[in-house]
């Protein structure tokens, strides 16, 4: 069984003046613009389908949204609440799907977390970092390591 919501699509549709109106499924009005949209099977003014975190109008925000837990929601608030992408290697704390992270090998990190975990410094784009039994460790304190211990470990 999956629990999990799959997106739903939503059609924007031109209202034929010679058809009668029909109901928005969000604020039970006659819908007497000249665009509807069409999504979950029913019809809605394009200011009555919003995201139920967020309140972005779906219609303007893309093509899908999701339902789960009574909730319409877009891609992001629908991520936010219910995906996961795992857990940091640093701080162990829940990574939201639609945050950005850093891996290195099987280990994926907070963007905020992922600097030297001996001395703090932060990495820029391109800097060398080393991993040793799942540390982060700067240039500096992995060479620091080699002449105290002689380890080695694998350059990123």
């Amino acid at each position: 069984i999956c629990l999990c919501s799959l997106p739903s699509g939503i059609q924007m549709l031109s209202v034929q003046p010679d058809t009668k109106p029909k109901g928005c499924a969000g604020c039970n009005r006659k819908i007497k613009d000249r665009y509807l949209l069409k999504a979950l099977d029913k019809f809605w003014h394009e200011d009555c389908l919003k995201c139920a975190c967020c309140e972005c109008r779906l219609g303007e925000v893309g093509s899908t949204l999701y339902t789960k837990a009574n909730l319409i929601l877009c891609r992001r608030d629908y991520l936010r609440l219910f995906g996961a992408t795992g857990n940091c290697a640093v701080c162990s704390k829940l990574i939201p799907a639609f945050e950005m992270v850093m891996r290195a090998r099987d280990n994926v990190y907070h963007l905020d977390c992922f600097a030297c975990q001996l001395c703090s410094q932060r990495f820029c784009v391109g800097d060398k970092f080393f991993l040793k039994n799942n540390l982060i460790l700067c240039q500096t304190d992995y060479e620091d390591g080699i002449m105290k211990e002689g380890y080695a470990p694998h350059v990123r």
